[in-house]
């Protein structure tokens, strides 16, 4: 059904709504325009005819209603007017035409951790590879090091700051993995320490098990007795209230299939959600097997065929797309992009914030990466922030903007929002809502 693009798109149910209801918000937002990303306006991006679709699912001189948190209403500002004098001064935004969106979620980070690598970053510069740092003590054993030695007070430090700069470009919610300590304590020090920061901050912080990212040097040569271990950790952490999810690395320069088949075993047993770094130096079936166990996502995929891109689709399993890695370390494999496309599988995009090959803290320049490097369109990458990364999180409440979802909103001066791919450097977020309260820019 072809929709209007230039008005807001009537809910019946909305329209019934009575003055009691109107007047009972605790908040309205009033002047928007809105990408809400939602397929009751209208938004489908993998429709087949794109003239049935409204892009960004948008609204135009909408109005919002939010109630306990969570978006209560949306209309028009006609329909609200003449009960906006029952309201406080502070229970109404005007935006004044500019542009709102889904608080934006960083759905792969590694954003806690110890230490410093740009010896590395030169090294890449002069000629050597992943696999030979890697194979040298660098890569994330190095970093292991330097997370094992690092208090919880200045782990908690250094990660902060990047936490901070994510939210002062519009996300509200983010996924941070463990995966530097590869030892009992340190991973339940890196998750205590992704706890804290969403709690002084006061947003959404997923957080991912992955103690199974590399061998540490006390392992060196048995593999399986490491995996032995990671397993019986994960219930330790997961009865501490520290797992939200379990991933891997599943690659030829970590962990084979059947050792990650292991630890996803034992996250089925705590009906924990399972995702993969998967595909992204090779192909041996990563994809597959995080498909088989109905996982949440799998992410990097340079390398990942056509034969697991249908399992992922049969599963609804997340593609998560992460241009700032293949960006750092200058790599030539694209992603499948049109074959995912074809195949109707979710693209997530994110920033996969790490100290090795993604050092990177904006998601706004992720977005323009996966646009120049990937030949995404700004609504792909908008979506992939929003909804789609919503989705790789199993955050069925978060990432549009409807009736019942989470008020997690962002607040931008642009003109449209392909601008938020577009631009680089000039950040033009205005403020961002969690939960329903509005926050100046951090």
């Amino acid at each position: 059904m072809n929709k209007s693009k230039n008005s807001v798109l009537k809910n019946p149910i909305e329209q019934m709504l009575d003055e009691s209801t109107m007047t009972s918000f605790d908040h309205v937002i009033i002047n928007a325009n809105i990408a809400t990303f939602s397929t009751q306006y209208g938004f489908d991006i993998y429709v087949d005819n794109q003239a049935d679709s409204n892009p960004y699912g948008q609204l135009h001189n909408a109005a919002i209603g939010i109630k306990n948190g969570k978006i209560a209403w949306i209309g028009t500002k006609d329909q609200v007017t003449a009960h906006l004098p029952k309201y406080q001064d502070s229970q109404i935004t005007d935006v004044d035409g500019k542009w709102i969106t889904p608080g934006l979620i960083d759905c792969h980070t590694h954003i806690v951790y110890g230490g410093n690598r740009s010896n590395e970053f030169e090294a890449r510069l002069q000629g050597a590879s992943y696999q030979d740092i890697a194979a040298q003590g660098g890569g994330i054993v190095a970093t292991v090091s330097a997370t094992r030695a690092a208090s919880i007070e200045s782990l908690f430090t250094q990660s902060e700051k990047r936490l901070v700069a994510l939210m002062k470009e519009g996300v509200t919610s983010i996924e941070i993995k463990s995966g530097y300590g590869l030892d009992l304590d340190t991973e339940r020090k890196m998750l205590t320490v992704a706890r804290q920061l969403g709690e002084k901050y006061d947003i959404h912080v997923s957080t991912t098990y992955l103690a199974a990212h590399a061998l540490p040097p006390e392992y060196k040569n048995r593999a399986d007795d490491y995996i032995e271990q990671v397993c019986e950790w994960l219930p330790i952490l997961y009865a501490e209230g520290l797992v939200n999810a379990v991933d891997g690395f599943c690659e030829n320069i970590a962990f084979r299939t059947e050792q990650i088949r292991r630890v996803f075993e034992v996250a089925r047993l705590l009906d924990l959600p399972v995702k993969l770094h998967s595909e992204q130096l090779s192909d041996i079936g990563g994809s597959a097997l995080v498909a088989e166990y109905k996982g949440l996502s799998s992410d990097h995929l340079e390398h990942l065929s056509e034969e697991n891109i249908k399992k992922m689709a049969a599963s609804n399993t997340v593609a998560v797309i992460l241009p700032g890695a293949f960006y750092t370390l200058r790599d030539t494999k694209l992603p499948p992009i049109e074959a995912l496309r074809k195949h109707k599988v979710p693209m997530a995009i994110s920033t996969d914030c790490n100290p090795g090959t993604s050092p990177l803290t904006s998601l706004l320049l992720t977005m323009n990466m996966g646009c120049t490097l990937f030949y995404l369109t700004p609504e792909e990458v908008l979506a992939g922030s929003t909804i789609y990364a919503a989705q790789a999180l199993g955050l069925p409440n978060k990432g549009r903007i409807e009736v019942g979802c989470d008020a997690d909103l962002a607040l931008w001066d642009i003109a449209r929002p392909a601008d938020l791919a577009y631009q680089m450097g000039l950040n033009p977020i205005q403020g961002i809502m969690v939960q329903g309260q509005w926050r100046e820019t951090i």
